[in-house]
């Protein structure tokens, strides 16, 4: 199949589950292409079966880049996230492929495409400051805080997501200006490409009997072994990014005593599912995209073309 690939890019968007990493596959076989990874989870090394990485014979036959690029303790901010992508997508253009940015994390595809705000930069001290905040009152209050100086963020954030509500504090404290109002101002490092999207969505119950198959088979295949090899890891706590990922937090708590081995596993499905929810929420608001229900590739080469 011949398709044009030199003008634009093609995003490959879907919840968790939904199946967005075998269909980028799918479509690498008949169309010449490079395939980058846009998952805040992949890109951290020794996460493997907690994150339903590829695995490596998968890797190895279709490479995909931003995949295994940092250790778990790195900072890895969305400004790294886009120089990286970019030089890709640019690669791409150069080796005449399509460059299929697969995956789910919408902050991400969102700064890409749209652009970033102008916000201050995190300091060693904020950090702390926030994180220390955090142990001591709880995301929940934090967020309550969060309505009163930022209403617009605060209804955008869930009261669970103490990254996000921390950083829209930290930024205020920062900047003296609020999150919501940076975020208006959005307009460098955005891509200069035009832009395809593809959104695979299958039914919510249909996703929800995936996010639970799938969490059952990652403990039958090792996914508590691999947690255990990581809370050895002295420079890991569950303030960092990649300890927030949905699943390890869990069965960092189920080691810790927090919860027995079933209120671990009914906890992380639950917080998958709810991950699920709010990047359905997202994708409902993308616009001039084909949507599918199920994957096919006589549809997407068409639309494509």
């Amino acid at each position: 199949m011949t398709i044009e690939s030199s003008n634009f890019v093609l995003f490959l968007m879907g919840p968790t589950a939904s199946g967005k990493t075998e269909l980028a596959i799918e479509i690498s076989k008949i169309i010449d292409s490079k395939l980058i990874s846009v998952d805040s989870a992949l890109i951290y090394k020794g996460m493997d079966i907690g994150t339903a990485k590829p695995d490596k014979e998968t890797l190895k036959k279709f490479p995909h880049e931003l995949i295994d690029i940092c250790e778990p303790e790195d900072s890895f901010s969305v400004n790294d996230f886009i120089d990286i992508a970019t030089r890709h997508i640019e690669l791409a253009f150069s080796e005449g492929k399509l460059p299929i940015l697969v995956g789910g994390t919408s902050f991400y595809f969102n700064a890409l495409e749209h652009g970033l705000s102008s916000l201050p930069a995190s300091t060693n001290e904020s950090r702390k400051y926030f994180n220390d905040l955090l142990k001591k009152q709880g995301s929940e209050k934090l967020h309550t805080r969060l309505e009163e100086i930022d209403p617009k963020s605060a209804a955008r954030i869930h009261p669970n997501d103490s990254q996000r509500i921390t950083r829209a504090l930290e930024v205020y404290e920062l900047s003296g200006e609020t999150l919501s109002s940076l975020q208006g101002k959005k307009n460098h490092n955005k891509l200069n490409f035009e832009i395809k999207k593809i959104i695979l969505m299958p039914k919510r119950s249909e996703l929800h009997t995936r996010i639970e198959e799938r969490f059952i088979d990652m403990i039958k295949n090792g996914f508590l072994d691999e947690v255990e090899v990581l809370k050895k890891n002295k420079k890991l706590n569950l303030n960092l990014a990649s300890m927030r990922c949905v699943g390890y937090r869990q069965a960092w708590n189920y080691f810790d005593g927090v919860y027995n081995k079933k209120e671990m596993i009914e906890k992380a499905i639950v917080a998958t599912r709810q991950l699920c929810k709010r990047q359905c929420t997202w994708l409902k608001n993308e616009n001039e995209a084909l949507i599918l229900r199920k994957p096919s590739i006589e549809k997407i080469a068409n639309y494509l073309k």
